[in-house]
């Protein structure tokens, strides 16, 4: 079951559906209402599927018009869609959906003597709305934005155009070395006083977490939003058991092991759906294959303990899988992942 977060839903009509960058669209909703949306807010909606039903997922809200009725999104068409992001890409002027109101998990702060956002990938958006704030403020603020290659980098012509010299981008040809980045971060005299933004892929964000860890770096200074489609591994089919109910579900690449067991009319805690909240943990009883933590709710340690994980992102993938190298790469041998899945034994909360 969800846990209430006051949320406020609409029935918004798609206004606009354009590509920005390879793979990525804007998708501009026009709610009944005027919207308030401050940088670092998302909207949940349900996303209509050709099955009739629908499915909820985040978006982190680019840009509002100063009306206040249209707000924008852009999603990344995920290789391995469960639904979501293949959908919204075929949706198309007109078509009505269902949305909340902007809610907000990822807020910018005010009075920090320095900013650093880092975005990877599409996890630009939640960052573009922050750093057009903290110009107009007059802050001092840098932003970092990492991508495989200037293609596929969403927003970046219009970044480059409002920031200057204040962006700094990663792209082919260049790798950004975080470890360098949280050394000048740390050398600086306004250290204790920077706070640093991140949205980008587990990998990314893992490694910032643990040199900010490092570095002694104030905890409350790292804020971060993440999206649980990227993880270790490409997803792939597994088996997850509940013993005491009787229970075994095959979860499909294309479904997480919390929509799968909601499927079954298993009683489920969640809230967020992106790996962030930790409602939806679920005790690891015996475990066949390799757990895919796509959260950032565990710590490094917890999950090293093999005991818990998420059931909302994280996944299960067969014994001897190979760690992918490109984040984005979703190729895996889906007829060797069929005949040997991963399974996972779990008890729920």
């Amino acid at each position: 079951m969800a846990a209430e977060n006051k949320k406020v839903w609409h029935t918004v009509t798609v206004e606009s559906n354009d590509e920005v960058a390879e793979g990525i669209r804007r998708i501009v909703l026009r709610y009944p209402t005027r919207q308030k949306a401050k940088p670092g807010t998302h909207v949940d909606l349900e996303v209509p599927q050709p099955s009739g039903e629908t499915l909820s997922r985040s978006y982190s809200i680019v840009d509002v018009d100063p009306t206040g009725h249209l707000i924008a999104l852009s999603v990344l068409k995920v290789k391995a869609s469960r639904g979501g992001s293949a959908a919204m890409h075929t949706l198309s002027a007109g078509t009505s959906l269902r949305a909340t109101e902007p809610l907000q998990n990822f807020p910018l702060g005010v009075g920090a003597s320095r900013y650093v956002l880092v975005a990877g990938g599409i996890g630009v958006t939640a960052l573009v709305g922050m750093a057009a704030v903290l110009k107009a403020r007059g802050a001092d603020y840098e932003m970092v934005y990492v991508g495989r290659s200037r293609d596929v980098m969403a927003y970046l012509s219009e970044l480059e155009a409002e920031h200057g010299d204040r962006l700094r981008v990663y792209a082919e040809g260049s790798a950004l070395d975080v470890d360098a980045l949280l050394d000048e971060i740390a050398a600086d005299t306004r250290a204790a006083s920077t706070e640093l933004y991140l949205c980008g892929p587990i990998r990314l964000m893992d490694e910032v977490r643990r040199g900010w860890e490092h570095h002694g770096l104030p905890a409350t200074n790292l804020r971060f939003e993440t999206f649980g489609n990227s993880g270790s591994w490409a997803p792939q089919d597994f088996i997850v058991r509940i013993p005491r109910l009787g229970v075994e579900a095959r979860v499909d690449a294309n479904t997480t092991m919390l929509e799968a067991l909601e499927s079954l009319g298993v009683e489920m805690m969640f809230d967020c759906r992106k790996g962030e909240c930790g409602l939806c943990e679920v005790r690891v009883l015996e475990l066949d294959g390799q757990v895919d933590h796509r959260d950032v709710f565990l710590s490094r340690t917890q999950r090293e303990e093999g005991t818990r994980m998420c059931s909302c992102v994280s996944r299960v993938v067969a014994a001897g899988t190979p760690v992918r190298e490109d984040p984005e790469d979703e190729t895996v041998d889906l007829e060797a992942a069929a005949r040997n899945p991963g399974v996972v034994t779990i008890e729920t909360t």
